[in-house]
């Protein structure tokens, strides 16, 4: 009979500490998201990954929901594989006529340059399209890559699943209805950040842009940023719906990395989804299930 020894002993009542005490931090964390998510009038989808461990906590997080401009995240790193390709180059001067800019979008190129007929490098197109969320960018961009089945083809064969995008702004702007086409579910968008935050979905040079992209983002500051310390990096993507005329918001939701003092770091994916509730209280959502989960993992 062999008989283990103190060190070995040791080592198993450790392990099995960890273990413990990881389940019982994750279940807490659960709990405490559910206290802000309880009694919402809507559906809240939230994803915790752990980048240390890959364990995940996570609330509806394989139920599809709207995505609205989260998808710019997707179709920019598939702009940026045809740059890895060589068929586009970031320098490269895209024309952006008159007629590209749409009105009644959210816009910073049009509201800067109203009267178009501009060429832009297209390493500032895709800025402009992920970090300040413009829609004429964002379908500008599509064209170039041939479409939405181009988006779709490329991060399915990076093994990504459970998402959709079949439409681009201009559609999604003919009526609430075609808001609801483009969807993902939160474990899904957790599972593309760690892989582009491992270079796995494009290139070192690509991943680098797209991050420092991200970590630049205007849009969604009452988010998940909201009550982050100003010295945590968040690289993240928003998305909103504003309300229709019955006051339903479709969504407003958003993803990223957050990167702690240390390098420890997680992806976070929030999507409020067929909510009465008001713009404020949803946004405020986001923000609360942020702070909470940074707490976590900074007394983890």
């Amino acid at each position: 009979i062999l008989i283990p020894t103190y060190k070995t002993m040791r080592k198993y009542l450790l392990l099995t500490i960890v273990l413990v005490s990881g389940f019982c931090f994750s279940q807490n964390l659960k709990k405490e998201i559910l206290q802000i998510t309880k009694d919402k009038n809507g559906t809240v989808a939230v994803s915790v990954l752990d980048f240390g461990n890959d364990k995940s906590v996570h609330i509806n997080g394989n139920k599809k929901l709207p995505m609205l401009s989260v998808f710019k995240f997707h179709i920019g790193l598939a702009v940026l594989n045809e740059v890895d390709q060589g068929k586009l180059n970031l320098d490269q001067k895209i024309l952006i006529k008159k007629s590209d800019l749409l009105e009644n979008t959210w816009s910073p190129i049009r509201e800067r340059f109203p009267e178009g007929n501009i060429e832009m490098p297209l390493g500032l197109l895709i800025k402009y399209t992920v970090a300040e969320s413009d829609n004429n960018g964002c379908d500008i961009l599509l064209r170039l890559i041939g479409g939405t089945e181009t988006v779709q083809k490329f991060i399915n064969s990076k093994g990504i699943r459970n998402f959709t995008i079949k439409v681009n702004e201009e559609q999604m702007h003919q009526g609430f209805e075609f808001m609801y086409l483009n969807t993902t579910t939160a474990n899904s968008a957790n599972q593309l950040l760690k892989d582009f935050r491992d270079k796995k979905i494009v290139s070192k040079t690509s991943t680098d842009f797209l991050m420092t992209t991200m970590l630049e983002t205007s849009t969604g500051k009452n988010k998940i940023v909201a009550q982050l310390p100003e010295s945590v990096p968040v690289a993240h993507k928003t998305g909103s719906s504003g309300k229709n005329e019955k006051g339903l918001t479709i969504a407003e939701n958003d993803i990223g990395i957050v990167t702690l003092p240390g390098g420890k770091s997680y992806a976070l994916s929030i999507f409020v989804s067929d909510s009465m509730e008001s713009a404020e209280t949803n946004t405020k959502i986001i923000a609360d299930i942020s702070k909470i989960v940074f707490d976590y993992f900074s007394k983890k």
